[in-house]
């Protein structure tokens, strides 16, 4: 699964992949495996990164995770890949809500001339066994659907088109 996550101002991507019994990580275009976590519910645990344990505590706080490793405390900030995609988006684009991943329609909830606001649901699509529904970035009025029920698309593209609402 692809995660993005900012600590100190710097945002890294990653993705995290099963490996036998443990984990393989992928950050940029290193690959680090096997990597496994271990926890207590205490806030504690055990990180094995290519075959090296360190102990480290940890604090979960929203979307925030507080690590202490090693002698010292990171802030890892975690980002909604969905949040982030449409935020990019919205700054190149206009009123165009993307895929955010390959995947099919499951279900179209708006219809071409119908308002919406920021945050109401477009559609649901499905990428990997794995449901996701599709919201507004911003109020407007449904100009187009680019593809229907049971149609496959790929990463990034525009699923369905808004014009800004006038008053």
């Amino acid at each position: 699964m692809n995660h993005c996550f900012e600590v100190d101002g710097v945002e890294y991507q990653l993705w995290l992949s099963r490996c036998r019994e443990d984990y393989r990580l992928c950050l940029h275009d290193r690959v680090i495996a096997p990597v496994a976590f271990s926890h207590r519910d205490d806030g504690c645990g055990v990180v094995m990164i290519a075959g090296e344990s360190q102990p480290v505590r940890f604090a979960i706080d929203g979307e925030t995770i507080h690590v202490h490793m090693n002698g010292e405390t990171r802030s890892l900030h975690y980002r909604d890949p969905l949040r982030t995609l449409a935020r990019s988006k919205q700054e190149t684009t206009q009123a165009v809500a993307r895929a955010p991943m390959p995947g099919v329609v499951i279900v179209t909830r708006v219809s071409p001339g119908q308002a919406v606001s920021v945050g109401t649901p477009l559609m649901t699509i499905e990428s990997m066994k794995l449901e996701t529904v599709i919201r507004s970035p911003q109020d407007g009025i449904v100009e187009r659907i680019h593809f229907k029920q049971g149609e496959s698309f790929e990463q990034d593209a525009v699923l369905v088109t808004l014009l800004e609402e006038r008053t």
